[in-house]
């Protein structure tokens, strides 16, 4: 059973960063896509940023491009989320997941197979 370990979030300012981690317990960051997602209250999840197995692909959901980074760091199987020039419409909780059946990325939260408990990001205006 994979399990993902979600850290990092908090209560921040307006402008501020975080950085998310998302630590699995087994060798399937290097192996297989990795997204980020959120969920706001009253919303719907949505794609936030994924990467590929191969590194090489990396996307963003529009609204956070040019200020949330995803990346992955295989040694220590854990894939992180930087979020700079945070905005309060950026809170929300945060999920990361794993997509074992397709080696491309998807936007649509149904396509991945298991998730982590979600960490609370907060930003304050």
């Amino acid at each position: 059973q994979v399990q993902l370990v979600e850290s990092g979030g908090g209560l921040v300012q307006a402008g501020g960063s975080l950085r998310l981690s998302c630590a699995a317990s087994e060798r399937i960051i290097s192996n297989y896509v990795m997204g980020w997602f959120r969920q706001a209250p009253g919303k719907e999840r949505e794609f936030v940023a994924a990467i590929t197995r191969s590194g090489t692909g990396i996307y963003s959901a529009d609204s956070v491009k040019g200020r949330f980074t995803i990346s992955r760091d295989n040694a220590e199987n854990t894939v992180y989320l930087q979020m700079n020039s945070l905005k309060p419409e950026d809170t929300a909780v945060y999920y990361c997941a794993v997509r074992l059946r397709y080696s491309t990325y998807s936007t649509y939260s149904s396509d991945y197979d298991y998730w982590g408990q979600g960490t609370q990001v907060t930003v304050s205006s």
